[in-house]
Formats: C-alpha cells, sequence, structure tokens
C-alpha cells in the first residue's frame, strides 16, 4: 500500500543495521532496531483506539521514543500534533480540544494536572518520559513488530501544527504527506545531504525545525544523527569533532563563539553549519567565519511552508538575506494593499507557492482564504524585498511577530492575557534587541484609573500561565500608549524607547 512519507523517510531502513541515533549516553540505535520499536509502536497506537485520520497531541521532552512515536504516527495513518514542551496547562487545553485529539501523550509528571483535558475531547490520556518511560511505553512494550503501513495519499494530513495568530487565536497548519515530502528532497539536494552524513541535533523536536527539517532531512538521506537532549555547549564542543554537520538557531552559534574552545581546529572537518529560526545578526556571520573559517548557511521557512529559500551550497551565502528559493518554490513581492507584484528592489509582503506549501488552517476556511490564494500563493505576512540577483531580503515581520531564541511570539497572544488582569486598563507588547536569544519580551501596561499595578503580581501570574519563551522579560508602566491620529498604538515608538532594556541587563 502507498503512503508517500513513510515509503521515502522510514521504509528503506527496515531491518538495516547501519546507525541512526548516537545517543547523549554514548549508546546508538540502528535504523532497523528504530523502525522495530515504530511498528511497536503503531500497534500500541492501533490498541488504544487511534484510527487513521485522528489527530495524537504529543506534549513530552526529545527522546528516541518520542521520534518513534511521531514515525509510528505516520505509518498508521494518524495526524501528528507536536506541543512546545513549555506550553502551560491552560494553553495545551485550547491546542487538544481545537484538535479534537483522540490521544494525549504528555510527560509521567503532568498526568494528574492534564487528565481533564484528554477528558474533554474524549481521547485517551498516556505519559511518556525523557528517559524514554511510561504508561504509552508499557503499552508499545506489549505489542508485535509487524504492522501493515496504512495507505495515505499525498494530500492526505500527516501532521498538524499550530501557529499563534494576531487575533490571539492559534492557528493550526495542517501539512500533508506531499509537503513534507517535497520540502525533505529539495533540502537533501539543496544542502548536499549523503548517507555518509552525521548530523548534530540539538534542536526540540516539537518544533518544525527540529522534526521536519533536520529529523526527516536524515531519514532522507540515509544518515545518522547526534541526538541531543538538548543544547548544552559543553556537550556539543564535546561530540562536533563526530560531525559533519550542524543545524541551530543563532543562540547555538553565540553561545558557541563566548566559548574559546571553539576554533577552526575544532570543525575543520565539518562540512556544513546551518542556521534559521531567527535573523542571524550580520555581526555573528562575520565573527563565525573569522573563527572558524565557516560561513554559516542561514535559510528561511514558517510554520505553514517549511523551508521556503536558503542560502546556496555553492555560491556566495550572503550575510543578511535569506538567499533564494528552493528548488520547485516560487517566490515574488506584493503590494500590501493591491496584491500586484512590485518591482526588484522594492519592500513589500513576499507571498510563496509550491508543493511544500500547507493545505490550510484547521477548522479556518475564512482564515485560510485570506492568506492562501486559490492559485496556491500564500501569503506569509513578512516584509521582504527581492534584489538584483534573486536573493530574498527579510527586512520586517507583518503582525509585529518577535523571535526570541528560535520561537515566534505574536504580542496579541500576550496582551490579550494581561489585559484580562484586574487594574490593567490595556497593554502593549514589543520585541526589544536582546544580546543571547536576539529579542525578547516587553510588556508597556497602562493601569485603571486610581488603580495600583504590583509588577511582582503580574509576573506570577506570567510565570503560572505563559510558557517561558513568551513571558515579558520586561514590565512597564506608563499613564498611556502612545497613539496615531486614528487611535492606533504606535509600537515603533514604544520599540525605540525601550530599545535598549536587555543590552546591560541578563534577561
Amino acid at each position: 500500500m502507498s503512503n508517500p512519507l513513510y515509503d521515502a523517510l522510514f521504509a528503506p531502513h527496515e531491518d538495516k543495521s547501519t546507525p541512526f541515533l548516537h545517543l547523549a549516553d554514548g549508546s546508538t540505535i540502528t535504523h532497523g532496531a528504530f523502525l522495530n520499536e515504530v511498528g511497536q509502536t503503531a500497534n500500541a497506537l492501533r490498541a488504544l483506539g487511534v484510527k487513521p485520520g485522528d489527530r495524537v497531541a504529543v506534549h513530552v521532552a526529545k527522546s528516541p521514543q518520542a521520534l518513534a512515536l511521531y514515525a509510528a504516527c505516520v505509518k498508521s495513518g494518524a495526524v501528528f500534533l507536536p506541543l512546545n514542551t513549555a506550553y502551560t496547562p491552560r494553553e495545551l487545553e485550547y491546542f487538544v480540544g481545537d484538535s479534537g485529539a483522540a490521544l494525549f501523550v504528555c510527560d509521567p509528571s503532568e498526568a494528574d494536572d492534564l487528565q481533564a483535558i484528554a477528558g474533554e475531547t474524549g481521547g485517551v490520556l498516556k505519559t511518556l518520559g525523557g528517559d524514554g518511560k511510561g504508561s504509552l511505553t508499557d503499552v508499545v512494550a506489549t505489542q508485535p513488530i509487524d504492522f501493515e503501513t496504512c495507505e495515505r495519499g499525498a494530500d492526505d494530513l500527516a501532521a498538524l501544527l499550530y501557529t499563534s495568530g494576531t487575533t490571539g487565536r492559534s492557528k493550526g497548519a495542517m501539512l500533508t504527506h506531499k509537503n513534507l515530502l517535497s520540502n525533505a528532497e529539495a533540502l537533501v539536494e539543496t544542502w548536499r545531504f549523503t548517507s555518509d552524513d552525521v548530523l548534530l541535533h540539538a534542536l526540540p523536536i516539537f518544533h518544525s525545525h527540529g522534526l521536519f527539517v533536520a529529523t526527516n532531512i536524515m531519514l532522507l538521506a540515509g544518515g545518522s544523527m547526534i541526538f541531543l537532549p538538548k543544547f548544552d555547549a559543553e556537550i556539543v564542543l564535546d561530540r562536533l569533532p563526530d560531525a559533519t554537520t550542524m543545524m541551530g538557531v543563532p543562540t547555538f552559534y553565540t553561545r558557541l563563539l563566548d566559548d574559546p574552545r571553539f576554533t577552526k581546529d575544532l570543525v575543520g572537518h565539518m562540512r556544513l553549519f546551518i542556521s534559521g529560526s531567527a535573523p542571524l545578526l550580520a555581526e555573528t556571520h562575520k565573527q563565525f567565519e573569522e573563527r572558524t573559517g565557516h560561513k554559516i548557511l542561514e535559510r528561511y521557512g514558517m510554520t505553514e511552508t517549511s523551508m521556503s529559500t536558503s542560502n546556496p551550497y555553492d555560491g556566495e551565502r550572503r550575510a543578511g538575506t535569506v538567499g533564494l528559493p528552493l528548488p520547485g518554490v516560487e517566490a515574488k513581492i506584493c503590494d500590501a494593499e493591491t496584491c500586484d507584484e512590485i518591482p526588484t528592489g522594492e519592500i513589500g509582503v513576499l507571498w510563496v507557492r509550491g508543493p511544500h506549501v500547507f493545505k490550510g488552517y484547521w477548522q479556518m476556511p475564512e482564515k485560510t482564504r485570506e492568506e492562501l490564494m486559490e492559485d496556491g500563493w500564500f501569503i506569509t505576512g513578512d516584509l521582504a524585498l527581492i534584489d538584483e540577483r534573486g536573493y530574498i531580503h527579510i527586512v520586517g515581520r507583518g503582525k509585529d511577530l518577535i523571535i526570541s531564541g528560535g520561537y515566534n511570539i505574536y504580542p496579541k497572544e500576550i496582551e490579550l492575557f494581561l489585559d484580562a488582569i484586574p487594574g490593567v486598563k490595556e497593554s502593549a507588547v514589543i520585541g526589544a534587541p536582546h544580546p543571547d536569544f536576539g529579542e525578547s519580551v516587553v510588556a508597556v501596561l497602562v493601569p485603571e484609573t486610581d488603580a495600583s499595578l504590583d509588577t511582582s503580581e503580574i509576573e506570577a501570574l506570567v510565570r503560572r500561565d505563559l510558557a517561558g519563551f513568551k513571558r515579558p522579560r520586561r514590565i512597564e508602566i506608563v499613564d498611556a500608549l502612545p497613539r496615531n491620529t486614528m487611535g492606533k498604538v504606535q509600537k515603533n515608538q514604544l520599540r525605540e524607547t525601550f530599545a535598549d532594556s536587555f543590552q546591560t541587563a541578563a534577561s
């Protein structure tokens, strides 16, 4: 039976003794052993009542077992829904409820707090810890290895990824087998990955970067991964000599540059360093090349599209740009109001089209029609220009998006939360430059008349109910927000006022 994603990424490795995952403890899992666990996990999903097309929501730490769960969803025809491990119960309630997940997998320590969330959708709750243990693992252990791969079409859903919206309601981007497979194929070709590559993988796998870019590429190429639970500079420096390639966010590279042991000799054998998920400063590009002799390859993507552009493997990697459209991808710059394409070198909104563009937003047909045109063009919302050589420059981010440490943060979601706090009249959330994370969050609050706001109490609420990467690292109280004659808050003025928020103080 045909299953595009499984047939291309996983099936070729069944029964093979080639290395796949090199773990932090020094052990290695072969492709064949991994696929045996995938078969058992697929049988476990079936035993738990998960049917083809059902959503499986996953809020767990990175582990080989978590990766096997993704593969098992592909094999059994389920839709994989990874969730940021920093999300709080308040946030998870929306994602699980909106998706109607048939199975919700969480860390064992969270089970008591999250049982009710799974129950509200009629779903089953199982656990999986970072150590690979949990109630799901117990079910997997009782299952046979053999599982007949479920038939899927190219346009069937493989994953559902939620991306915050400026209205505060998160949107579920529906990604198909064709979307994910075509993107992996384009990236393997563009970045020249082969079965000889060993990727240092320190990214989370709840995010498209670590899962659908890094992992899918290595599966398609047949190489192996040094599969680390998280980025730890000490461990990364120790394992780099065993790698040929590395993918990371800018924070990874700035932290490595801070360590004098990160030298040209240490990485002289490396083939490629790739950065994404947030803009890489030109100064970081320069320092990295001076220190190592390597030019970091920067690329651009979104939740709805995975990767759309990349600087070239051969040819000039231009700092400050995200390169050229990938094979099979089209890009153009359009006027924000008229939607007409504008001339080379002028700034407008970036539109992209190709087999990697998502199917639409889950249960949001109107929002889908607003951003995904009938002829396949997707309006990214990012402000950009295409220069005379075809390189794309992202010059601003629509919708006031903040990118901190590689994570997308939409101010409106945080503003809605802050506005609901007693005593807060209104709020404005902005990003300010941060030396480590690229940007970090500043919240500017206006109190109700005669109200007194206690920032320590607000910080406690934020810690309880917002994921760590969304939390304001600085809270300012002002009498009024700056506005234009139409009453719109002038966030550009706030960004100027608080631009130095994190230059002298740690976040």
